[in-house]
């Protein structure tokens, strides 16, 4: 044991239990735990995102010295003004994180130590029998199955001796967004790890029993709502696949799990394609024929498109940061396939508008719907938001919550309101889908590649 501090550097793991680097650098003695706000760390952060960054250090209080600056200098400069004698964090699977983490690792004249990172088998880990890396999710997840399971979570380090080391107040990394639109999410969310931790246990408590049937009614509450911990660091994945395991098997386990599995899917995938938010990985769809409308991509933002469904899930995020899964796949295609605006654009709107923004999981989902991605749904299969919001909100609950001009509506025509005639407050459909549907379809149909052939395959 030695008094001279181990930095711990804080990426996005905002947590104290089931930390490599923490629990490591705790056993040989007093720890610095640092939080350095860099936005050329990767992909500078959303607002929504800044918003729950901004309260997940709150809940750390007073155990983490913040700066703000490039990592690379900022973290050498605390590592001296504490008198550090090493630097350790966990790895990140992101290429564009791993790239800072590789210039402060240049910058520093002490050791350092990174430790494995934020997912539940080791990148590169998964392979085909040839030995290459899975494009399609079940055999990917099916091959992880059958390796060694996770390791179990590491405890909390107790006693944890923090050593002291100045530090900038948390105002002074200017997170909190100026429009005070994140209200909402403040009502709905508990950031940090204690809320991690509750979500959690609730969860397991009873709505997983369910998951498997109500995870697609988005107005039922059939959803962990463990995202924004996750992207965050506030829990682990090892935490929460061996407190789901720990549990008698079943089929709303087993879904669980497979949605935690689709979460480490898109991980090792962005760590082979660091592009993977801007560039569809079908390269045929590079030549495909997109519109640019900015005035019907604002409509599609605000969630004045004129399908209920649409709407109710876009006025979701837009008050609380969050939007139903279900509703997420419904809302892209429609932005994609109905409007022929490029994924990208979708992607970039929930990168900044949810609180789970995920460099990895935004990515892969979006390109899935857009049919460019791993593993993706093929681009001829075009949500009807009528018919989808009749099966999956039969009652129109959802669309009355989050539509309140609609909330009046009779059952039969909540998710058609133009056949009761105009509705006040309400804009009709911006689109016709069956028309819709035809464009799109006529367009994808005139990729050079003959992308049908190929995606059948």
């Amino acid at each position: 044991m030695t008094n001279a501090p181990i930095l711990v550097w804080l990426r996005r793991d905002l947590r104290l239990t089931d930390h490599p680097a923490l629990y490591h650098a705790a056993q040989q003695g007093p720890v610095v735990l640092a939080f350095c706000h860099d936005d050329q760390d990767g992909r500078a952060l959303g607002g929504a995102s800044r918003w729950w960054l901004h309260q997940s250090l709150t809940a750390l209080g007073d155990t983490v010295t913040l700066a703000r600056g490039r990592c690379e200098a900022e973290i050498p400069r605390l590592a001296q003004a504490c008198g550090a004698r090493a630097v350790y964090w966990n790895a990140s699977a992101d290429p564009a994180l791993s790239a800072t983490e590789a210039r402060v690792r240049q910058a520093l004249k002490i050791p350092t130590e990174p430790f494995a990172g934020d997912e539940l088998f080791s990148i590169g880990a998964v392979r085909t029998n040839a030995g290459t890396p899975f494009q399609v999710f079940t055999p990917f997840w099916r091959a992880a199955l059958a390796l060694p399971p996770p390791p179990q979570p590491l405890p909390r380090p107790a006693p944890l001796v923090l050593a002291p080391c100045p530090g900038l107040p948390l105002a002074a990394l200017e997170l909190m967004p100026k429009l005070d639109w994140w209200r909402g999410m403040a009502e709905l969310w508990q950031p940090g790890e204690a809320g991690a931790a509750a979500r959690l246990a609730d969860f397991l408590d009873g709505p997983v029993e369910t998951y498997q049937r109500d995870r697609d009614l988005p107005a039922k509450p059939g959803t962990s709502l463990l995202s924004p911990h996750l992207a965050f660091g506030e829990i682990s994945p090892r935490q929460i696949w061996h407190a789901a395991r720990a549990l008698p098997p079943g089929d709303g386990i087993h879904t669980f799990l497979k949605e935690l599995g689709w979460r480490e899917f898109s991980r090792h995938l962005l760590a082979r394609q660091p592009d993977l938010a801007t560039i569809p990985l079908r390269p045929e769809f590079r030549a495909f024929p997109w519109r640019d409308d900015p005035e019907a991509l604002r409509k599609w933002q605000m969630g004045r498109t004129g399908y209920p469904i649409i709407d109710a899930g876009l006025r979701q995020l837009w008050q609380t940061g969050w939007m139903h899964n279900r509703v997420r796949m419904i809302v892209a295609s429609f932005l994609i396939k109905d409007l022929l605006i490029p994924w990208q654009a979708g992607e970039a709107w929930f990168w900044d508008t949810l609180v789970d923004a995920d460099s990895a999981n935004n990515a892969a989902s979006w390109q899935w719907v857009a049919g460019s991605g791993a593993d993706a749904a093929p681009f001829f299969r075009i949500f009807n938001p009528v018919t989808q919001g009749e099966k999956f909100d039969p009652d129109g609950t959802y669309v009355r919550t989050w539509v309140p001009e609609l909330a009046h509506l009779p059952k039969a025509f909540v998710h058609q309101p133009w056949k009761m005639g105009r509705v006040p407050g309400y804009p009709p459909p911006m689109v016709d889908h069956a028309l819709a549907r035809t464009r799109a379809l006529a367009a994808f149909k005139g990729l050079k590649d003959d992308p049908v052939q190929h995606l059948l395959l």
